[in-house]
């Protein structure tokens, strides 16, 4: 899949495009074919260097999203494939 990915904290221009692994998704999680993001002050402060991610979010950057549901988890039924949805991630939206 492809990301946004940045080495060096920065301006707008040290963001650029990553190709990394489609994550798995653990039995509560549902994983989202990303349509649209929103870009909030985190993510621009994350990008900064300025807002270290937590220890277990994403390094994507990316907190707002809103797509389609193109897996559910075990424990996340009542989510199916192809649902609409938006979310506030742990990180990991600046992906496809």
């Amino acid at each position: 899949m492809q990301h946004a990915a940045f080495d060096q904290p920065g301006e707008p221009s040290v963001l650029y495009l990553a190709e990394s692994p489609v994550p798995d998704i653990k039995d509560d999680q549902v994983l989202i074919q990303v349509k649209a993001i929103g870009v909030n002050r985190p993510d621009i402060l994350q990008r900064q260097g300025a807002y270290p991610p937590p220890a277990d979010a994403s390094p994507i950057l990316g907190l707002e999203v809103a797509g389609i549901i193109a897996e559910a988890g075990a424990q996340a039924s009542w989510f199916q494939p192809g649902q609409r949805v938006v979310a506030l991630c742990n990180g990991g939206g600046y992906a496809e």
